[in-house]
């Protein structure tokens, strides 16, 4: 029996990585070379783990944590405000720019994905788009945020939330597809 040649609408043999020479060059030094030994330095609050970050190209402010088994695609496109921690085990997928603002808690097994395909093109091609998280926001473990998305200001995303549009400043938002459930009021001191 003859084999029949298949017809594809989708011809991931002419995808493409738009990616500079340099850029491919500092994946492969990270990837291969740094960030192995990134991923066994001990402590929580290892300044250590701040000095390597900060030497591969990522912006940090001052007090920031990043806490073991934090898994960064591309450390240049990091930038952390002033007081940030991010908990373990969090997937920052950085194909362009993620910002997290000052005073702000990215909480374990969130998954920061800048990135995705253009899935009407027949060539399945990379689009990479900004993340920005507000100051004093909050994302509770397990959620994923999206390419493209802004949280505003003060803005807390709910445990395993699917964030793939904006959310607004001081408010409470979660499920599946995220939404604002309810303002978020500060107690006073």
């Amino acid at each position: 029996m003859a084999a029949e040649k298949a017809s594809y609408t989708v011809d991931l043999t002419k995808c493409i990585n738009h990616l500079d020479k340099t850029t491919k060059l500092r994946r492969g030094v990270w990837q291969f070379l740094v960030k192995p030994i990134f991923g066994l330095i001990p402590g929580k609050r290892s300044s250590l783990r701040l000095f390597i970050l900060r030497r591969m190209g990522a912006t940090i402010g001052k007090d920031c944590t990043v806490q073991q088994k934090v898994d960064i695609l591309m450390p240049w496109n990091l930038v952390l405000g002033d007081h940030v921690a991010v908990a373990r085990e969090v997937k920052i997928l950085n194909f362009a720019q993620i910002r997290i603002e000052p005073m702000t808690v990215i909480s374990q097994y969130v998954h920061l994905c800048a990135g995705s395909h253009d899935y009407t093109h027949p060539h399945f091609t990379l689009v990479a788009k900004p993340i920005v998280i507000g100051p004093e926001s909050w994302v509770a473990s397990g959620s994923f945020i999206g390419p493209g998305v802004t949280l505003g200001h003060g803005c807390v995303i709910g445990a395993n939330s699917v964030v793939t549009k904006n959310m607004p400043s001081w408010k409470v938002c979660a499920g599946n597809p995220c939404r604002p459930i309810k303002d978020r009021v500060m107690q006073s001191v």
